[in-house]
């Protein structure tokens, strides 16, 4: 049931943060940002190791001072995920935390002081292969962009966006990816498309402070689903009010919904009804709860009836159709047994891991 995406992407130029690349034929990154005290180091570490388990190419961290610069040193050292470095204001922090191994800043040039300041930031950056974010969010617009549009519109945050460019372009960088994100879904669309006519840099999606886990998942899918599908961007954050392992865990849902990247389960699941034979809903809670340390992509279908169940099975890598008290289970399109209701959760993890180790051992082999 592997799909290829019918989705031509834009071309952009490519950049890398750490072993991740981004932009070109790169697959589309997800990326997350911790919201921990930077300077609870231990607290900030055991975050980015949960993401890192959930599958995130990149993790954001804030360093708003140089305390925290030096605990983003330690830091550094005991994770393995490439980390970018969100600064504001001061350049002395960049420096700082591009000698201790930062793998991307985020920055606007335009606020990090005058061009020599902005000129010591951009050397080091070249030398150091770094890359820098421009992020624009239609919540912190300069003054007098503001004045000019009156209020947040495309044109607004792609004229912030090309000032920023502009800096880093004179000063010959152009290791950059850009955003310009907004919490509103048709600004943040609109702004996108607008960007992505006006330079080939590689485009960081999302929109900002999009609210709590089901709202927030709501406005980003939509958001990040029609740029997607209009081949635009190439790496993702979801912004949640939320634990930010959902972030992570929602940006691979709407990568997979559009076959533009596979990674963990693709659970395909009926809503149930009263022609259910098993508690779905509590099935594939269960399974969720089981199986969320796969990262191996995987298509199985859990179907309460064999009204759609049947058809389902046979195009999934593992599928199950409901049966009274005993359920059809199907393999590679094929049925191969039939499992007792009472322990469809247990049948379909062992099978489901057996699968995975299969393919591991396939893998050796080759």
């Amino acid at each position: 049931m592997h799909h290829e995406s019918p989705i031509q992407r834009r071309k952009t130029r490519q950049i890398h943060v750490g072993k991740v690349a981004i932009g070109g034929d790169a697959p589309i990154s997800v990326q997350s940002m911790t919201n921990t005290e930077t300077r609870d180091v231990a607290a900030t570490v055991a975050q980015i190791r949960r993401l890192e388990a959930v599958g995130a190419d990149i993790v954001r961290v804030s360093v708003p001072s140089m305390d925290a610069a030096e605990a983003f040193k330690a830091i550094r050292a005991q994770v393995e995920t490439p980390l970018v470095a969100d600064i504001h204001f001061d350049h002395r922090i960049a420096l700082q935390v591009m000698t201790d191994g930062v793998d991307g800043l985020r920055i606007n040039p335009g606020n990090i002081g005058s061009l020599d300041k902005t000129r010591l930031v951009v050397e080091m950056a070249k030398d150091k292969g770094i890359p820098i974010r421009i992020g624009v969010n239609a919540g912190s617009l300069e003054k007098d962009i503001q004045e000019k549009y009156g209020e947040p519109t495309p044109e607004a945050l792609v004229e912030s966006a090309l000032r920023h460019v502009s800096i880093l372009d004179e000063l010959n960088f152009h290791d950059v990816k850009i955003s310009v994100k907004a919490s509103d879904v048709f600004l943040a669309v609109g702004a996108y498309r607008l960007l992505s006519e006006k330079v080939d840099y590689p485009l960081h999606l999302g929109i900002t402070e999009a609210g709590g886990l089901r709202s927030g998942t709501v406005k980003s899918a939509i958001g990040l689903g029609l740029l997607l599908r209009d081949g635009i961007g190439d790496t993702i954050r979801i912004s949640l009010a939320a634990d930010p392992v959902e972030e992570i865990r929602v940006g691979f849902d709407i990568l997979k919904s559009l076959h533009l990247r596979q990674k963990g389960i693709n659970l395909i699941a009926c809503p149930s009804c009263s022609r259910q034979e098993f508690d779905v809903i509590n099935t594939i809670n269960a399974l969720e709860a089981r199986l969320e340390d796969i990262l191996e992509p995987m298509d199985v279908s859990v179907i309460g009836c064999v009204v759609n169940g049947i058809g389902e099975a046979k195009e999934a890598d593992i599928g199950l159709a409901g049966g009274d008290k005993r359920s059809i289970l199907y393999y590679r399109g094929k049925q191969v047994d039939r499992v007792e209701n009472v322990n469809i959760v247990d049948v379909l993890e062992k099978r489901i891991r057996a699968e995975i180790a299969e393919r591991q051992a396939a893998r050796n082999d080759a």
